[in-house]
């Protein structure tokens, strides 16, 4: 397997193509998301060492059993080398990404191992078995595997699409693209930022969204390049799969649309089923719930809109919660959690398909940029405890214990 992840990297010399929402901001960051107005990023108190640990040693209400944290706070890691725009967890480890170019790995709110990639800012993490894919704003998925000799190195083993299939696919002229006048390139690969990263529900298919408009599906057992669909005709922001073989797109074009797959002798086909949304304002984050049955949307505007998945996919309404735009989108058990340039991220319960803000959740100093969540050890069905961590442009991840309310006793 490792000899078909052969690292394209050194042989690629794509220019890099900005599209309509990836017009430099005023910080002169990479990502340049016309979505965070003109906030610029403070420095951080802490600077005793590039990453630091701040912990809440025992709740606020002087109990020191650990197990008994209110809801809110339950610490941060900051970090002086760069914006956090990616996290993923895995088991007991968090991977956070920045436009330092580092993915760094936590464990027990420590550092644990961290690894780098050559160039691109790092604006998705996902993790499918023992695989890392992380993709950047230079258009290139990069895949990583954990040493089985020493579980805290990462060893990069190759980038999507593989140097042997881009080889392959480079001398066939059909398999060439008009991507701009006077410009042609290969349709296996991005010739934009890619903004977001999905599985398939059976973790079988990766999906890539990209500022080039497309989403791109690629096999994970021999990391091919299945499929590339023009989705949009604006930047992609974001993609999700779920529903039984559906997949919704978001895009800066204002809406949101739903794609059937099916699998074919060769890979896959996906069909345009429906838009769900069309809006004058960019659809900036995508979420459905674990038990897939909700699909949940947030947009430049602050809003979050939803579907039930009852009933062919009907409207469910809208989450009035931020005054700027929403960034990113987690749901987990009956909580919905939207991070937003407003800097405060929203806790929405859902109880009997009715949605209520449970609590506004403040502390970063710039945008919400990403969130990621997991089940607490100790959670039980009775008492469903979890962990939120939240990244933002002020250099900070934060640690959030959150309680999911229990549904009345008729």
């Amino acid at each position: 397997m490792i000899d078909n992840l052969m690292d394209s990297e050194p042989h690629d010399d794509f220019t890099f193509r900005h599209s309509a929402s990836s017009v430099p901001s005023p910080s002169n960051n990479g990502d340049a998301s016309p979505y965070m107005g003109n906030w610029e990023g403070s420095s951080s108190p802490y600077s005793k060492s590039p990453w630091s640990t701040h912990m809440i040693s025992s709740p606020p209400n002087g109990n020191g059993n650990g197990n008994l944290y209110p809801n809110g706070l339950m610490g941060s890691l900051v970090r002086e080398e760069g914006h956090i725009y990616s996290l993923a967890t895995s088991g007991d480890l968090l991977y956070t990404g920045s436009d330092s170019k580092n993915i760094r790995v936590w464990k027990n709110q420590k550092e644990f191992s961290g690894f780098k990639s050559n160039s691109g800012l790092v604006k998705a993490i996902i993790i499918s078995g023992e695989k890392i894919f992380t993709g950047h704003q230079d258009g290139k998925i990069r895949v990583w595997k954990i040493s089985v000799k020493n579980p805290s190195a990462h060893k990069r083993v190759g980038t999507l699409p593989t140097f042997r299939d881009y080889i392959k696919s480079s001398l066939n002229p059909s398999n060439y693209i008009e991507v701009r006048r006077h410009r042609n390139a290969l349709w296996i690969k991005h010739f934009d930022a890619v903004s977001c990263l999905s599985l398939s529900e059976d973790e079988k298919f990766l999906y890539s969204a990209s500022w080039d408009k497309t989403i791109k599906v690629w096999r994970i057992s021999d990391s091919k390049c299945l499929e590339s669909v023009n989705a949009h005709d604006d930047a992609v922001n974001a993609v999700v799969a779920g529903f039984d073989g559906l997949v919704f797109t978001g895009s800066a074009d204002g809406t949101v649309k739903v794609w059937r797959r099916e699998l074919q002798a060769k890979g896959t086909k996906h069909f345009f089923s429906q838009t769900l949304l069309k809006q004058e304002c960019a659809v900036t984050a995508l979420a459905v719930n674990p038990e897939g049955t909700f699909l949940y949307c947030g947009s430049s505007d602050g809003l979050v809109n939803f579907w039930e998945r009852e009933n062919h996919l009907s409207y469910g309404g809208v989450l009035r919660g931020h005054k700027l735009a929403v960034l990113c989108l987690v749901a987990a058990g009956n909580l919905v959690f939207s991070g937003s340039a407003d800097m405060g991220i929203c806790v929405w319960t859902r109880m009997d398909g009715e949605h209520s803000c449970l609590s506004v959740l403040t502390g970063h100093n710039g945008p919400v940029k990403c969130l990621a969540i997991e089940e607490e050890k100790e959670s039980t069905a009775a008492d469903r405890r979890w962990v939120l961590y939240s990244g933002s442009l002020d250099k900070s991840v934060k640690m959030w214990r959150i309680t999911e309310p229990m549904p009345p006793h008729l």
